[in-house]
């Protein structure tokens, strides 16, 4: 760890640092886990203006506070995020799968106001914008799968004919897509590498990109890269029920957000998959 970066930490934290490591996930910064002269052992990010990290702090704070296992927020700002290191290291097996089906229910039991959140927030690095929005449909075509694929047109990374295509199918969201009884409490990126296991439990939930909406986004993007699993789902199944059609249709559509974001990210890799669910659905 840098000099500069150790005195921000001894600073924020009151201790002396005996140890750090480097930790892999830094995509916007340096990541460290820290042995501290005294407590609990910690993880800093450090970044600089424009990083985010104050805003992922502030998440992290909301997770925590609606009862997620989160990490405490020690101190935040664009220059430094430091916070408790949680246990992990354990594959997402069975025992842990079934935990996650708890804790994720539970999170998607808390009711918003309305769609969107009270601020905007980030997704891969990405500005994701989140107007409160009285109905999940249009607040999904409009700030999710609309604004992505501009944004990833503007960067070339999305064609113009397969913008179309998506611009066409946004205008007929009505056929395929339910409204909710109420918005839900999403941790917006369930990805493998931001679900912490140990133990037989799911420890932790990082790097988010919360807001309030339907928790069948969250369900099918925990598909994408083979998050959870039948165990998973059957567990989430008994304890808050999940309507038919989902599997066969609308996972792949929200699917559609998250692997945008890919596009915008990372370029034409992700392209396949939008295609077809586009040619799948007809457009």
């Amino acid at each position: 760890m840098r000099a500069e970066a150790r005195t921000r930490v001894e600073a924020a934290s009151g201790l002396r640092i005996a140890h750090s490591r480097p930790l892999s996930g830094g995509c916007i910064g340096e990541v460290y886990a820290l042995t501290m002269s005294s407590g609990p052992d910690l993880v800093a990010k450090v970044g600089g203006p424009g990083s985010g990290l104050a805003l992922e702090g502030r998440m992290l704070d909301h997770l925590r506070q609606a009862g997620a296992p989160a990490p405490e927020v020690l101190a935040a700002d664009d220059h430094l995020l430091l916070m408790t290191l949680l246990p992990s290291g354990d594959a997402l097996g069975p025992k842990v799968q079934d935990h996650a089906a708890h804790v994720i229910a539970a999170l998607h039991d808390q009711v918003g106001p309305a769609f969107g959140f009270d601020y905007d927030t980030v997704i891969g690095g990405l500005h994701q914008p989140n107007p409160q929005t009285d109905g999940w449909i249009a607040f999904f075509r409009d700030h999710r799968l609309l604004y992505m694929a501009h944004e990833a047109a503007r960067a070339r990374r999305l064609p113009p004919a397969v913008l179309g295509r998506l611009e066409s199918l946004a205008e007929r969201l009505d056929d395929y897509l339910e409204e909710p009884a109420h918005p839900s409490l999403l941790h917006g990126d369930l990805w493998t590498g931001n679900v912490l296991a140990h133990q037989g439990r799911l420890s932790g939930l990082i790097d988010p990109a919360i807001y309030w909406g339907h928790p069948e986004i969250e369900l099918a993007f925990s598909t994408l890269f083979g998050t959870f699993n039948d165990v998973f789902f059957n567990r989430y199944h008994e304890l808050r029920p999940i309507r038919p059609g989902f599997f066969e249709e609308r996972r792949d559509l929200y699917n559609l957000y998250p692997l945008l974001v890919h596009v915008r990210l990372f370029g034409a890799g992700y392209l396949g998959g939008i295609e077809r669910t586009l040619r799948r659905m007809g457009f």
